[in-house]
């Protein structure tokens, strides 16, 4: 499981020309699902994600999370992150298959909605996205393997 965390001022995802999701501060995050992957990374993650200190505090350093500043989480699910580019043309193989990922993604939404407001995008459909990035900041958050 990957996630792309960008800081944002504010968030939008737009489907056939409609808004489905935004918000104000907080994350914008896409997320994508390998073919290992289960709910027990998308446990590990979501607490991950909600705790993560990108936030400034009152000395402007890094020392707040998501939840510390009542902000808010926009999911956006995105198989291409588990592109494989070996080839000119990228190949998926390693992204799980869309009903898994679909289930996973909607699983990792209500537990991360179990404490914070979330919004998403849709699962399978053409998206814009449009942020206003804070920083910027964007970090790369991947399951832990153990070997």
């Amino acid at each position: 499981m990957k996630l792309v965390v960008q800081r944002v001022s504010k968030a939008s995802v737009e489907v056939e020309n409609k808004i489905v999701g935004e918000i104000n501060k907080g994350l914008m995050v896409l997320v994508g699902f390998g073919v290992d992957d289960t709910t027990m990374e998308a446990d590990f993650l979501s607490k991950k994600l909600l705790k993560l200190r990108i936030f400034e505090d009152d000395e402007d350093r890094m020392n707040r999370s998501v939840l510390d500043i009542d902000g808010e989480l926009l999911l956006i699910p995105q198989f291409t992150l588990y592109a494989s580019t070996k080839k000119n043309r990228p190949s998926f193989h390693r992204a799980l298959p869309p009903q898994e990922a679909t289930k996973l993604f909607d699983y990792f939404c209500k537990k991360c909605a179990e404490e914070i407001h979330v919004e998403k995008g849709e699962f399978g459909a053409h998206m814009n996205v449009s942020l206003l990035n804070n920083g910027p900041v964007t970090i790369l958050l991947e399951k832990e393997y153990k070997n």
